[in-house]
């Protein structure tokens, strides 16, 4: 199948093709929306009344986007709030050198125009830009000394070892060994910003793991709580939460969890 899809990219006519094809049924196959169907007749009226007024748009470069009229923007408000909080952070240290593990990969380009950033993925990020560098390695066996880094990221990362999504290997104590090759890494005086999904706890395999506040805490056993922020099951942020005191309700959200941010550290 690769060898039949390089030879189509080489092919500019079939290129073209294909690329139309997959714009066209994008709406319907590409998000599983047969709804999309009904929102077609709009979309060539108003290709109609483009074209009544002058504009040129051939049907080689038709581009259906059927979805985008919504009332207001939306967010994933974990990947957005974790983000603005976490890049908050990490400026006002002004570290020289920063390390993510496994985090969206918006957010770690974001924070090259801050300082050196080390990206470390199973699934190894090749970019070139300043301020970037990538390793390939796994968050149960970092490729770091003992005690020998001031700041550390990994957001939404956690809840995922172990159970085989990304293509790690299946372990049931997967977010426990991952925790600890944060604590063995971590300097003194040393940050570590974590994000993971909170509530009730449970593993929703092969998807992720929900945690209790408490599980967190116990799991980053040997570093102090700075501070946490959470996103709750309707999505509002809350910053600087006292851990003790944070609830997620399922009752009357469309989400059943929510998402625990916190700052930790190695005791000087």
């Amino acid at each position: 199948m690769s060898d039949a899809r390089q030879w189509v990219k080489r092919q500019p006519a079939l290129k073209n093709l294909a690329l139309l094809a997959m714009r066209i049924t994008s709406p319907v196959l590409g998000a599983a929306r047969p709804s999309a169907l009904l929102r077609y007749p709009k979309f060539f009226r108003e290709l109609t009344r483009f074209r009544a007024m002058g504009g040129v748009a051939r049907i080689a470069d038709f581009w259906p986007c059927l979805f985008d009229r919504t009332i207001k923007s939306s967010i994933d408000t974990h990947y957005f709030y974790q983000a603005v909080w976490a890049f908050k952070h990490i400026l006002a240290t002004a570290v020289p050198v920063h390390i993510d593990i496994g985090s969206q990969v918006n957010f770690v380009g974001l924070l090259t125009t801050i300082t050196r950033v080390i990206f470390i993925d199973i699934r190894p990020l090749a970019i070139a830009i300043s301020n970037y560098s990538g390793l390939g390695a796994s968050i149960v066996s970092l490729p770091l000394r003992d005690g020998s880094v001031s700041s550390l990221s990994s957001l939404h990362v956690i809840e995922h070892i172990g159970l085989g999504r990304y293509g790690d290997p299946i372990d049931p104590n997967g977010s426990i060994k991952a925790a600890r090759e944060i604590v063995r890494v971590l300097a003194p005086g040393g940050r570590a910003y974590i994000s993971v999904p909170i509530g009730r706890p449970r593993v929703q395999f092969n998807g992720q793991r929900v945690y209790s506040v408490a599980d967190i805490l116990s799991l980053f056993h040997g570093l102090n709580i700075v501070e946490m922020a959470m996103v709750d099951a309707s999505g509002i942020f809350h910053d600087d939460v006292k851990p003790e005191s944070v609830h997620i309700s399922e009752i009357g959200y469309g989400s059943d969890f929510g998402l625990g941010i916190f700052c930790f550290q190695r005791k000087a």
